[in-house]
């Protein structure tokens, strides 16, 4: 979460040369380059199920990664993400045992209080991209659980990756490459390393552990880094509901993590 958060922070950078879909390309097209360098899968480990599913996470990560960047640029990263939690949070109400659909209840209630919604000066088109990131990332969560459990080690981002970045090159790969720099190119290496190299590869061996609900609950702190993140590198300062909000969200967080742990076949 705190790469995820910073790799943001640093894209907005870029955003102003390249465009919000553009710095979104240049993050997936360096991704897609890196996993399968640095993986080289045998293709012999993959069964056409397998196949089948590591595409379907590559066009959904490629729309989170789209959507969501698109989307804080028009609203504080806390809100964003806040709003985009709601995929997670859906997976948790729909999929989880009892114990763990309890701790969506605090989780819910956090991120409303995090939100503001009651706030009318709210970018409407920045909620409509925030939700289908949400929307977007339900479905990850389905898919990088069973894609992990289909695929050893992390082979599976060998196929998303070039996927997602296959996706992003036919919506904005052309426009950006016309503004590509140098200078630029390295910059967007190290942003990919951020998001989404790391954080990408951590999701899939910690959904390997938790259950998808757990897991849709525990990202609740999400919202928490990323309204920190906001305040200690772009001055975005909450106001006083949203503490409550973000202490709602992080215990429902470590309460998840306490029952989320998944079940030997």
């Amino acid at each position: 979460m705190v790469c995820v958060q910073l790799g943001l922070v640093v894209a907005l950078d870029v955003v102003d040369q390249l465009g919000t879909e553009g710095t979104a390309w240049l993050r997936l097209a360096w991704a897609g380059v890196l996993f399968p360098l640095l993986l080289r899968p045998r293709w012999s480990r993959y069964t056409a199920e397998a196949l089948r599913t590591c595409v379907a996470l590559g066009i959904v990560t490629a729309g989170i990664t789209l959507l969501y960047m698109s989307a804080v640029t028009r609203l504080p990263l806390g809100t964003a993400s806040a709003l985009e939690f709601l995929g997670p949070l859906s997976i948790s109400m729909l999929r989880g045992r009892r114990s763990e659909r309890l701790w969506a209840v605090p989780a819910a209630i956090g991120v409303v209080v995090l939100t503001e919604p009651w706030h009318s000066a709210v970018d409407l088109a920045g909620v409509a991209l925030a939700l289908g990131a949400a929307a977007c990332w339900a479905a990850y969560i389905v898919l990088t659980q069973r894609a992990g459990d289909k695929v050893s080690g992390l082979a599976a981002l060998a196929v998303s990756m070039p996927v997602a970045a296959l996706v992003a090159t036919v919506v904005a790969g052309r426009d950006a490459l016309s503004r590509l720099t140098p200078e630029l190119l390295a910059t967007g290496l190290g942003i990919a390393l951020l998001l989404p190299v790391l954080p990408f590869s951590l999701e899939l061996l910690a959904l390997r552990r938790l259950t998808a609900a757990a897991f849709g609950t525990l990202v609740a702190l999400e919202p928490a880094v990323a309204a920190l993140v906001g305040l200690l590198a772009l001055g975005q300062v909450p106001g006083p509901a949203a503490f409550g909000g973000i202490a709602l969200i992080v215990a429902a967080g470590i309460g998840a993590e306490r029952v989320g742990a998944r079940r030997p076949a």
